[in-house]
């Protein structure tokens, strides 16, 4: 075996002929192969364990296809293998995972879920020789992808895009004279809090001033009491489902009557669990399409593999994952340094639907959803686009309409 800097390449021989009598037999030359590494890094313990579980699967999905697809890099038989590590959603523990996955020399990286996990450790892949390319498909604060490394790429939109999304739909349905902002003090939940204020601001909003928790805290009570005694007709929170949920809950609890807002870590399914009735009537973002619009040719896939259906970024890890492969075989190499150029000008229709990169490695032209929770299901309610809100049955009607399947566009 040859170790190559990146993968295991192995070597074919001549096999050589021993043995006596009539039992010789001259044996064929095995095939070149090479082996691939794809790292994966999200949180696989503690609160949001669901979520980095559901960025794996969609990662895992697409390098098991890739393997049945038999593909060839570099003229040899290339296998995909998934190196998968659990960040615990802890930026210190994030950077060290990564520069675990550096020295394990994979040739690119599918991760992190979080925004304060993802930007220290970007700066880690940008620092390998060569760099190693790396994809969130869920990490949203635009400092990510402002640092200036052209190893880095997002398949979702942006806290900038999202913010003002979410700030514009509550500011014009809900129509909130008084709102409260509150965030969890992370990277993404402090982001996308600042723009959510500014937006609302923007639309003669009055804001109050900015109540912060941690992404552990569980007792909201002395915050949300201070909210109540303002009186406010909206209050947003930045943060993750695991604190949305009890402070949701708690508000309820205390008699805040206001229409609660959050970002895309709060718009899932476990709201229920976590808030109870209290999660009723919420309004939320994603940062993206909502899974259920994927491809169908994904959700089977991934139903059929995983027995669950997508919670909320797996179609996003899913197409990072298939980018990677994609840019390797346009390279026809695995090396991060003659894939990466292929990747930066790709054009992909995948299970999210066209992925082209602008200059900072931002997907172009990225969807936001807009959900509300009714009877226990958090429902989409309707697509921004381009700056323009489209009811969501009208986006599904267009998306139905004939278009190239999944796959590299041709």
């Amino acid at each position: 075996m040859i170790r190559s800097n990146f993968g295991v390449v192995a070597i074919a021989a001549m096999a050589a002929v021993s043995g006596c009598g009539e039992d010789k037999k001259a044996q064929a030359p095995a095939k070149p192969t090479i082996s691939i590494a794809i790292g994966s890094a999200a949180p696989l313990t503690g609160g949001i364990a669901h979520l980095g579980k559901d960025n794996e699967n969609g990662t895992r999905l697409a390098v098991e296809e890739a393997n049945a697809a038999k593909i060839k890099i570099d003229g040899k038989d290339a296998t995909f293998d998934l190196v998968s590590h659990d960040d615990q959603a802890d930026p210190k523990v994030g950077t060290t995972i990564a520069q675990k996955l550096v020295d394990a020399r994979v040739a690119g990286v599918v991760g992190h879920l979080n925004s304060g996990v993802t930007i220290p450790a970007s700066a880690v892949y940008n620092g390998a020789n060569p760099p190693i390319p790396m994809i969130t498909g869920s990490a949203t604060n635009p400092k990510l992808t402002e640092q200036g490394f052209r190893n880095v790429f997002r398949v979702v939109g942006r806290d900038d895009q999202q913010g003002p999304a979410i700030a514009s739909y509550l500011a014009s349905n809900a129509k909130p004279r008084l709102a409260a902002v509150i965030d969890d003090a992370t990277a993404y939940g402090e982001g996308l809090a600042n723009e959510v204020e500014k937006t609302l601001k923007a639309a003669g909003v009055k804001v109050l001033a900015r109540e912060k928790g941690t992404d552990k805290t569980a007792d909201w009570k002395a915050v949300l009491t201070k909210v109540k005694g303002r009186n406010p007709d909206a209050v947003f929170y930045g943060g993750m489902d695991a604190t949305a949920g009890p402070l949701l809950r708690q508000g309820r609890e205390l008699g805040i009557k206001a229409v609660f807002a959050f970002g895309d870590g709060a718009c899932t399914d476990n709201m229920k669990q976590l808030a109870g009735e209290a999660a009723d009537g919420l309004l939320c973002s994603q940062a993206g399409i909502p899974p259920q619009a994927a491809s169908q040719k994904f959700l089977d896939a991934y139903k059929k593999r995983f027995s669950i259906d997508p919670i909320l970024y797996a179609p996003f890890t899913y197409d990072a994952t298939n980018l990677l492969i994609e840019a390797m075989k346009k390279a026809d190499s695995a090396d991060p340094a003659k894939y990466l150029p292929e990747l930066q000008k790709i054009d992909f229709n995948g299970a999210t639907g066209r992925i082209v990169f602008d200059a900072k490695g931002d997907r172009s032209d990225a969807e936001m959803t807009i959900f509300t929770m009714s009877a226990g299901k958090l429902l989409p309610i309707a697509i921004i686009k381009s700056g323009k809100t489209i009811k969501y049955e009208d986006f599904v009607a267009q998306a139905a309409a004939p278009r190239p399947g999944d796959g590299a566009k041709r």
